[in-house]
């Protein structure tokens, strides 16, 4: 049962943000360069909302994380992992927040969330707006419900077998026949919304040293899971210098080498600049783009990817030029499909579980400035390679002064995943625009 300071709280949140639960949203025109880009609707008109409220791009990212975890938990939860990309001209910096979910000293099933403390981090480094606000909406969306959106419903059905062996998971997600709810039906999770309260009231230690910290770690043992408190409370998030590469006159901001991600981006990203340099005309791009990609994946021993890595991808741009580009993951859809009791909180399978690290690798959240340092492009491919691909793709015709629209992806032979995506936010003369992935159900819009 919801006690009463949670309706309250609910109530608070859905006041501040009402706009982002009116699934009639029509925002004001955008100021120059405010978007917001993202898998699921929901979450993305509560970046928007708080945007419109002052925040800026840090704060626009920071609240959809926090709501993606309520509204896209297959893909968000706050017991998985990924990393940000942020770029802020004012202080003449571009950051990478590296805060994957990591597997256990003792190797079991469950890996150690990195998401709320990254988020956090990021969110508390750039944002303006007090941490209450960040956290609000999605307590609310928690706490009173909302409806399954067309996004949401569509990894639902495809992850029944993982829903219904889990009891907190089935008790939201399925309907009395069994079978996933379809869009349109309203779900809450109390569990969930009593942990965003603590997030929200302590701050983001509570997931690692506070009371939902001690649920999780007491369900993890009673599970054989082996995650050691020691190893959660000590959790950190990486601040490192994100990869820089030349695309023509482009600057490209790719994650670091340290995270296999990085690996792979980079290497895409290296073999399609030279590609590049000898291929001429616009129809050799996607060519261009697929051998990079075949070329990257060559660096991993990849016999077969799985349907559903688990993952999604957000951006949001502001005034200022502030830009924020994020991608987080399960490590497999619901990750472990395991939810701590008392917490509403599913853990990511730990990477070292089968195809789990998989997830991780293909995580390319991406930044792209020209000479002068103004944004080109904030976005995020995840879930398989493709996604990344996609991301190069935008950059590569960008490159050669082509007009980017929404547009199929490259066909990568032997790469697709069916729940690998692309969204973006990209800027051609002096406008930008939010796209999301033209194959799903996300949203992209102009915070007011």
């Amino acid at each position: 049962m919801v006690n009463s300071r949670l309706l309250v709280t609910a109530a608070a949140a859905l006041a501040l943000s009402a706009c982002s639960l009116n699934m009639g949203f029509a925002p004001e025109a955008p100021k120059s360069g405010a978007f917001v880009v993202g898998d699921e609707p929901y979450a993305v008109r509560a970046g928007a909302a708080v945007m419109a409220q002052g925040g800026n791009a840090a704060d626009a990212a920071a609240t959809m994380y926090f709501a993606l975890a309520v509204t896209y938990p297959v893909a968000a939860g706050l017991g998985g992992g990924g990393l940000c990309l942020v770029h802020d001209p004012k202080r003449g910096r571009n950051e990478e927040f590296v805060f994957l979910a990591r597997s256990t000293a003792a190797g079991g099933a469950y890996a150690v969330p990195g998401n709320v403390r990254g988020i956090a981090l990021m969110q508390t480094s750039y944002g303006v707006l007090p941490w209450q606000r960040i956290v609000a909406p999605a307590e609310g969306l928690a706490s009173t419900g909302f409806p399954i959106s067309q996004a949401l419903a569509q990894r639902l059905a495809s992850a029944e077998n993982v829903i219904r062996l889990d009891a907190g998971l089935a008790a939201e997600f399925m309907d009395e026949g069994g079978h996933a709810k379809a869009a349109g039906a309203v779900v809450a999770n109390a569990d969930l919304a009593g942990t965003l309260s603590e997030i929200r009231t302590q701050g983001a230690d509570a997931v690692y040293t506070g009371a939902p910290a001690q649920k999780i770690l007491a369900y993890a043992t009673a599970q054989g899971g082996a995650i050691a408190s020691g190893e959660l409370g000590a959790y950190a998030t990486s601040r490192v210098l994100p990869h820089v590469l030349r695309l023509g006159d482009e600057y490209v901001f790719l994650p670091s080498d340290e995270t296999g991600a990085g690996v792979f981006a980079g290497a895409l990203f290296d073999v399609l600049a030279r590609a590049l340099q000898t291929a001429t005309g616009s129809s050799n791009t996607e060519a261009a783009v697929v051998v990079a990609a075949k070329q990257a994946l060559g660096r991993f021993t990849v016999a077969d990817l799985p349907n559903d890595l688990g993952a999604t991808g957000f951006a949001a741009t502001d005034a200022g030029g502030q830009a924020v580009a994020c991608a987080v993951t399960m490590n497999g859809p619901f990750g472990s499909g395991h939810s701590a009791q008392g917490t509403g909180v599913t853990l990511a399978r730990a990477p070292s579980s089968g195809s789990a690290g998989l997830a991780a690798a293909f995580l390319t959240p991406v930044l792209a400035t020209d000479g002068a340092g103004n944004l080109l492009l904030a976005g995020a491919g995840a879930g398989g390679p493709v996604g990344t691909a996609s991301i190069a793709d935008a950059l590569a015709r960008l490159s050669r002064g082509e007009v980017v629209t929404r547009r199929d992806k490259p066909d990568v032979a032997g790469a697709t995943v069916t729940y690998d995506t692309v969204n973006a936010i990209l800027c051609q003369s002096a406008a930008c625009t939010a796209l999301p992935d033209a194959n799903s159900s996300g949203l992209g819009v102009g915070a007011p």
